[in-house]
């Protein structure tokens, strides 16, 4: 093990100051500054720095104002009053702060902040005679402009300060080698293999870790180019943007043509309301007169005067009455009795004719009257012809009269076949008489001729 180093650092590892450090540190004037130098119209050009021109307008300091009393507010410090000039002590409070705040602890400022300002560069001029009375109105614009870049000045300091905390923390390569040399300087180098030990597994596993999110991307890059490809083979967003368009302009045609039906159903109702309108004024004049007709009605009825005869009579007209109605009811009810027999008379005769329609349906067949005749029953017929499906006299009857006649005519056929055929067996027999035998097998024929 080596011997741990007990060296000071030497000053090699301090920066070193820039060009413009030493430049701007050593522009300044060296003249005594002095009251007379702010009356002079044409400052030196040598080490003046710049002027607090833009902070005499009252736009400009305000904002100055509200961002410096922003970065107080945040550090709860004591605020500037923005629409007035502060005091004198209340700008000395704020800049003893803003230097605390820069890391310079100043005890008196009157001999301190000119050095201050000088070492932080800073581009405005300042007096150290200004000091006495900084809230007038010729030297109040040159305070807030030096109080405005201190808060600038401070805000850049702190925020370098968390960045560079948050990356030193956040660098692992950068605290691997921070570790590695503080433990080498000490001679720890069984510390240091266990840290490179320890730091190439972390890498190893960052590096599989990197490589499987690189996996992932190149499948999500595939997955992409294969989207990028669907829409480069499928229509362009502008195509299909037109195509929602004119599928829009569609419908809006399709909603003006409701809105135009319901435009034009809206006049046809408000026209038939109108007549409603009209209608029910006349209802309601009606009424108004039936009204005093009726109140006319009920005054003369209260004005005339009742006979006791009158209201006898009246009685013996309402029993009557009464009696008329029971009456009408019995005899009502004794025609519905009828009518239910009659409907179940009626079925009865409707099933009868069902069944005779299937027998003449089978004689028709039978008979080859020709053209199909055939009965089919309706129920509903109020006519003979409806309700068996044929008109007798314009259908059946032509074919059985047809049919009739051709039956007469083969019957008077058969009539003269029959005479001749006895005439022709009468003259036979009396040949036969006239011989003497006969052969007994011709008397068996013309006995069954004679039989037929």
């Amino acid at each position: 093990m080596r011997g741990a180093s007990h060296r000071r650092p030497t000053n090699s590892f301090n920066p070193q100051p820039t060009p413009d450090h030493h430049r701007h540190q050593y522009a300044t004037n060296t003249s005594r500054d002095s009251d007379a130098s702010f009356a002079s119209s044409r400052p030196s050009s040598i080490g003046v720095g710049r002027t607090a021109d833009p902070y005499t307008e009252k736009a400009h300091q305000a904002s100055a104002i509200r961002a410096i009393n922003a970065y107080l507010s945040s550090h709860s410090s004591k605020l500037l009053p923005p629409n007035s000039t502060p005091s004198g002590k209340d700008i000395t409070e704020t800049l003893k702060y803003l230097l605390h705040q820069l890391d310079y602890e100043s005890t008196k400022l009157e001999d301190d902040l000119a050095s201050i300002l000088k070492s932080l560069n800073c581009p405005f001029k300042f007096n150290k005679s200004t000091l006495r009375a900084p809230n007038t109105p010729h030297n109040w614009p040159s305070y807030v402009a030096i109080i405005h870049w201190l808060v600038q000045l401070a805000m850049y300091r702190e925020d370098l300060a968390a960045k560079t905390g948050s990356l030193v923390e956040n660098n692992s390569m950068f605290m691997y080698a921070l570790d590695s040399y503080l433990n080498y300087i000490r001679g720890n180098d069984d510390s240091v293999l266990e840290l490179d030990n320890e730091f190439m597994g972390k890498l190893g596993k960052e590096r599989e870790s990197v490589l499987e999110n690189v996996r992932v991307l190149e499948a999500s890059l595939k997955e992409t180019e294969a989207k990028a490809e669907a829409l480069r083979a499928g229509p362009t967003e502008r195509e299909r943007l037109e195509k929602e368009r004119s599928v829009l302009e569609e419908d809006v045609k399709k909603f003006r043509a409701m809105i135009g039906e319901f435009t034009q159903g809206i006049e046809v109702l408000e026209k038939g309301l109108e007549e409603k309108r009209k209608e029910m004024e006349t209802k309601v004049e009606e009424k108004k007169k039936l009204d005093e007709e009726n109140d006319e009605l009920k005054k003369r009825v209260e004005e005339q005067s009742f006979n006791p005869r009158d209201a006898e009579r009246m009685k013996r007209e309402l029993q009557v009455v009464d009696r008329d109605i029971v009456e009408a009811e019995a005899s009502r009810n004794a025609w519905e009795e009828k009518m239910w027999d009659l409907d179940a008379t009626i079925a009865h005769k409707f099933k009868e004719i069902e069944a005779l329609a299937m027998e003449c349906n089978q004689a028709t067949r039978r008979l080859k009257l020709g053209n199909g005749y055939q009965y089919v029953p309706n129920a509903n017929g109020s006519t003979a012809s409806e309700i068996m499906g044929l008109d007798y006299k314009t259908t059946i009857k032509p074919g059985l009269e047809s049919f009739a006649a051709a039956v007469k005519g083969s019957s008077m056929a058969k009539l003269e076949e029959l005479i001749l055929l006895q005439k022709q067996s009468s003259e036979l027999a009396a040949k036969i008489e006239g011989k003497e035998i006969v052969p007994p097998h011709f008397n068996r024929i013309l006995m069954k001729w004679k039989l037929s």
